[in-house]
């Protein structure tokens, strides 16, 4: 189907609540670009929810999906959450690439509140799941407040978590945000997809990669991966974490097709 036959479900949608509605959508979305590229889903989704931002690590693996973005709008908003304890590597990385890839809008999120939270910076080593939330989760959701929808980069393969993962899903409104939606353009790559689309592009890889961190997050709770293993396992090693939460919904996973 060509790209410009696929359309939004139509008028019958507005009698439905509005978290039903998009969920509506999504269905329609996802079944109409089930066959189409991750380009093609971008552009809808840029068409489908003009107020859109991609959120980026400028991780191991982002590279891919700016570049996509960059050549199907430019000055779309990324939002970056340095959660002060990155990786040097990762800010240069950030600065670098989004000059290179002529990203006209990117914005820097930080957490307001570090000093009364986490003064001495170890709150990391206590309870992980709470650092990760003044960190990122809690900075992300503000950064969103009047969105309608953010790109991420999950793919399928990365984890259990993520198996499911659907081009278009729908993230739970709150008692302090509505519902929006969330797009995956690369859902249905491989970690040799990836791998391909940078060297084919000629894109720079994250520094680290060379190191041993397919997959990078905050520099304490991040290792190097021996051969083997899986690409996500140097992170919050030998914990019962595979998440650090900003792909919750009120505690729980979001869920590809998770109508309930």
């Amino acid at each position: 189907m060509p790209l410009d036959d696929i359309g939004t479900v139509g008028p019958d949608t507005n009698r439905l609540p509005p978290e039903d509605a998009l969920r509506v959508e999504v269905a329609h979305l996802n079944a109409a670009l089930r066959h189409h590229s991750a380009t093609d889903v971008l552009r809808r989704a840029v068409e489908v929810l003009p107020n859109l931002a991609l959120v980026s690590s400028f991780g191991a693996e982002s590279v891919a999906l700016l570049h996509l973005a960059s050549m199907v709008k430019r000055d779309l908003p990324v939002l970056f959450i340095d959660t002060q304890m990155l990786f040097t590597e990762t800010l240069v990385y950030q600065q670098e690439l989004s000059e290179r890839l002529g990203l006209r809008n990117v914005r820097i999120i930080k957490a307001a509140d570090l000093a009364a939270h986490d003064p001495d910076g170890t709150l990391h080593q206590r309870d992980t799941d709470a650092c990760c939330d003044l960190r990122k989760t809690r900075p992300l959701a503000a950064a969103l407040t009047g969105y309608d929808g953010w790109i991420s980069g999950r793919k399928r393969f990365q984890s259990g978590t993520r198996a499911a993962l659907e081009f278009f899903e729908v993230e739970a409104g709150t008692d302090s945000a509505p519902a929006r939606i969330k797009v995956n353009p690369l859902a249905y790559w491989s970690s040799q997809d990836v791998t391909d689309y940078i060297d084919e592009n000629r894109l720079p890889r994250h520094p680290l990669v060379a190191q041993g961190f397919p997959s990078i997050g905050c520099a304490p709770c991040t290792s190097k991966v021996a051969p083997g293993e899986d690409a996500r396992a140097g992170r919050w090693r030998d914990q019962d974490k595979e998440e650090c939460g900003i792909h919750f919904v009120n505690g729980k996973m979001v869920r590809t097709g998770d109508m309930t």
